[in-house]
C-alpha cells in the first residue's frame, strides 16, 4: 500500500476534475466550465457528489435522508452530521416512515470514505425543537442550541443539548445563569472556551441579544455591550457568524419582510464588550454580494465563505469569500447547481464544503435532498492521494484494522475509513 500511496501520488497531481467525479453532476454539464486541472492557480475546485436519486423506501427504512430545510450540519475529517430539519410535503418528507411529520427527530452520518449515508440510532432525549437551531461541534460533541417545532413560533427551545457522535447518545447541558429566551433563527460559535448566541425570533420578536455560556462552569450571561441602543445591529434572524478570537462578526439575515446587505458588517469586540461597524471592500466589478437570509457560512481560519440564501425576491445560487483582515470581498467563480436557501453548510478539516438540502422553488415551496461538495482551497497532495486510493479501492474500509496497518496506512487515515 505504501508503493501504491506513493504511485497514486506522483500519478495523479495533474487530475481533472472530471477525474475526480465520474459518474456525477459533472456529466449533465452543472460544471462544466470548472473542468480543469488541479493546480495552484485554480482555487476553487467544484466536485459535485452523484446527484441524489428520489428517497427509497425498505424494510430498513431510508437509505438516504429525505429532501429539507431549516436543518443543521456539522462536519469533521471522517463524517458529516445533518441534524433535524423540515418539509411540509408528506411524501418527500418521507411518508410513514417519519413519525415525526412534517419535522425530521433524527440524525444522519454521511461518511465520506465510502460516500454512504446511515441514520444513527442514539440513546437519551433527542431535542424536539427541529428547524432552525443552531449547531456545533465541540470535539466528539454537537452541541444544538434553540429551535422551534410545529406551529413555528409556538414551540421554541432555549436549552443546549449535547450529542456525543462517537458514543451516540444525547444528553441536556444543565446550566446556570440566566437563559437566553426561547428563539429559533439565532447564530452561534465557541470561542476561547465560551459558546456565544446571538439575534434570532420568537416567531413574533426578532432579537439582537447575545448571550454567553462558558462552557467549564456552565453560566448563562446576557452581555450587554456599552453602545447606546441606537448603535447596536438591527434585530435579525437566520444570519451567520464568524470569529477571529478578537471580534464576532455578523453576516447577513433579516426579518420576514427584509434581508440586510453585506456593505457594511456589524462585530462585537470581545475586549471592549462593544459593537463596530465595519466597512467591506467590493468587488472590483460587480461590487458587493446580494443582501440575504437563510443563506450558508463556513470559516477557513480569516477567509470566511457564503453561500446561496433568499434576498426576499429570489433565491441566490452565488459563492462569495470576504477576508477577515482586509474585509475585501470576492466572487468565486462556482455556483449552486441549485440555488437553495433554509440550506446547511459545513466545511472539513482539510477544506471541503458540503453543501445539504434547502428550499430551491419558492412557488412550489419544492425542497431537495441533494448533497454537492466543493474545495475551497487547492487539496493538499494527501487529499487529492487519499482521493484516489479510495476511488480505485472502494472496498478498502471493510479491511481489518490490523491488515489495513500491514498495507502501510497511518492511524488516521484508518480512523476516517471506520
Amino acid at each position: 500500500m505504501k508503493v501504491v500511496l506513493s504511485l497514486v501520488l506522483s500519478a495523479h497531481v495533474g487530475v481533472s476534475v472530471k477525474a475526480l467525479c465520474d459518474n456525477c453532476c459533472c456529466k449533465k454539464g452543472f460544471i462544466n466550465k470548472f473542468d480543469r486541472l488541479i493546480g495552484l492557480q485554480s482555487l476553487p475546485l467544484i466536485c459535485l457528489l452523484p446527484c441524489d436519486p428520489p428517497p427509497t423506501h425498505t424494510h430498513t427504512g431510508l437509505h438516504m435522508p429525505p429532501a429539507r430545510s431549516g436543518h443543521r450540519c456539522v462536519a469533521d475529517n471522517t463524517n458529516l452530521y445533518v441534524f433535524g430539519g423540515y418539509n411540509p410535503d408528506y411524501d418527500e418528507s418521507g411518508g410513514q416512515e417519519n413519525e415525526d411529520y412534517p419535522l425530521f427527530r433524527e440524525l444522519w452520518r454521511y461518511h465520506f470514505a465510502t460516500g454512504t449515508w446511515q441514520q444513527i440510532r442514539t440513546e437519551g432525549f433527542m431535542p424536539t425543537e427541529l428547524a432552525s437551531m443552531s449547531a456545533v461541534l465541540h470535539g466528539n460533541n454537537l452541541l444544538v442550541f434553540g429551535g422551534t417545532g410545529i406551529p413555528f413560533g409556538e414551540n421554541n427551545g432555549n436549552d443546549v443539548h449535547v450529542c456525543n457522535v462517537k458514543y451516540k447518545r444525547w444528553s441536556l447541558l444543565n446550566c446556570r445563569g440566566k437563559k437566553p429566551n426561547r428563539i429559533y433563527g439565532q447564530a452561534m460559535a465557541i470561542i476561547n472556551g465560551f459558546l456565544y448566541v446571538f439575534g434570532g425570533t420568537t416567531g413574533y420578536i426578532y432579537s439582537t441579544d447575545l448571550h454567553r455560556l462558558d462552557l467549564t462552569t456552565r453560566e448563562w450571561i446576557h452581555l450587554k455591550p456599552n453602545n447606546p441602543p441606537d448603535d447596536l445591529p438591527e434585530e435579525r434572524y437566520r444570519h451567520e457568524i464568524a470569529h477571529d478570537r478578537q471580534r464576532i462578526y455578523i453576516l447577513g439575515g433579516g426579518t420576514s419582510w427584509t434581508s440586510y446587505p453585506l456593505d457594511k458588517i456589524h462585530a462585537y469586540n470581545l475586549e471592549t464588550n462593544s459593537w463596530e461597524e465595519i466597512s467591506t471592500k467590493p468587488h472590483d466589478k460587480i461590487g458587493y454580494p446580494a443582501p440575504r437570509r437563510c443563506h450558508s457560512c463556513v470559516q477557513i481560519q480569516t477567509d470566511v465563505f457564503i453561500c446561496g440564501g433568499y434576498n426576499g425576491e429570489v433565491i441566490v445560487a452565488d459563492l462569495w469569500k470576504i477576508n477577515l483582515q482586509t474585509f475585501q470581498w470576492t466572487k468565486l467563480p462556482a455556483v449552486m447547481p441549485e440555488p437553495a436557501y433554509f440550506h446547511c453548510a459545513a466545511v472539513t478539516p482539510a477544506g471541503c464544503m458540503y453543501i445539504h438540502g434547502g428550499v430551491v422553488n419558492i412557488h412550489e415551496n419544492k425542497r431537495t435532498g441533494s448533497l454537492f461538495k466543493i474545495w475551497l482551497v487547492v487539496p493538499s497532495l494527501l487529499e487529492l492521494c487519499w482521493e484516489r486510493l479510495l476511488k480505485a479501492h472502494p472496498h478498502l474500509a471493510q479491511l481489518p484494522t490490523i491488515q489495513l496497518l500491514n498495507l502501510g496506512l497511518t492511524q488516521e487515515l484508518i480512523e476516517r475509513l471506520k
